[in-house]
């Protein structure tokens, strides 16, 4: 699959600690951050982070939220698609990973900190490009875990471009491929496959609301996921499935110094927030948990904005 709005680091790292019962993190996360110039290869590894994303290894605890429910995640080894790895887990849901073979260590280490645990999680390496996998991954993913309740669309790629003459053909394709056409295929998988009660919830962002010059394609994309999701919405909503999204603000992942972003911008990374700080992949996870959740059961064709107040749409 492609690189997405996650990128990990398992428990190795000392995150936050502080939860509450509710399933929600007290303090985590909230420290600003002023990340040091660095740049990674796409898509990127949340181990090689300076400094290390939290995404609720220590800090999130569950209450059974999701108890008995199935899900797939695409983009869920790390970033914000593992802090709702860990999430959903520790809600008690079963879960599936679908990312790209180039993030196995980080896939290995969130399935580590979750069967440590005790919690069932299925791996599904693939690149989302390949329409072989990407037409299989609903039915791989039903035969892992008995069925299906809940798909995350989560992957995602992003690359800061200065200029649209510097823009090219490929990476235009590229991006259109993996953040939406992707999201059609296994949309359309999944509705034959999910229950009445079923939930689709796509990750957009506030690119979609408010985008930036140099992300000029992937804003594009976003803008089209979140239309996407008010249509299926829509349609879904007949057979009792509720789509919904989430749209997050500056998140600290690795997508970031992975060309996501200019590397000089990097040290005042989501400094123009209304909080003044980037947000932590943990910090987006109640969102997703809610929205799967038979607590969001009049929940349908929304979008959840976690963004530190950035430009509220």
């Amino acid at each position: 699959m492609a690189e997405n709005n996650s990128h990990h680091s398992a428990g190795q790292e000392t995150a936050p600690d502080g939860a509450s019962g509710t399933g929600q993190q007290e303090r985590a996360g909230k420290e600003r951050i002023s990340p040091p110039e660095q740049r990674q290869p796409e898509p990127g590894l949340d181990q090689e982070l300076r400094p290390k994303a939290d995404h609720g290894e220590r800090s999130y605890k569950g209450r059974d939220r999701l108890a008995g429910k199935r899900a797939l995640i695409t983009g869920g080894d790390s970033g914000i698609g593992a802090a709702v790895a860990i999430a959903f887990a520790r809600e008690g849901a079963k879960v599936a990973l679908a990312y790209l073979p180039s993030e196995q260590p980080d896939a290995d280490a969130i399935a580590g900190v979750l069967e440590d645990a005790g919690i069932e999680v299925h791996l599904l390496p693939g690149d989302l490009r390949d329409r072989n996998y990407r037409d299989s991954l609903v039915d791989e993913a039903v035969a892992a875990l008995d069925g299906l309740d809940i798909l995350v669309n989560n992957a995602g790629k992003q690359i800061s471009v200065e200029s649209l003459e510097d823009l090219s053909d490929e990476q235009i394709e590229a991006t259109f491929d993996v953040n939406i056409f992707a999201m059609f295929a296994l949309s359309r998988a999944a509705l034959r496959v999910l229950p009445e009660g079923g939930s689709i919830i796509n990750t957009t962002s506030i690119q979609a609301f408010d985008p930036s010059d140099h992300l000029m394609d992937y804003a594009a994309t976003k803008g089209a996921i979140s239309n996407f999701t008010k249509s299926l919405a829509s349609q879904a909503a007949k057979k009792g499935i509720r789509v919904n999204a989430v749209a997050p603000g500056p998140i600290w992942t690795p997508l970031q110094p992975s060309d996501g972003q200019p590397i000089e911008a990097l040290p005042k990374f989501g400094h123009d927030t209304w909080l003044g700080r980037a947000g932590q992949p943990v910090e987006l996870a109640p969102a997703y948990v809610f929205l799967a959740s038979d607590e969001a059961s009049y929940v349908v064709g929304s979008t959840v904005h976690v963004n530190g107040g950035k430009n509220q749409p």
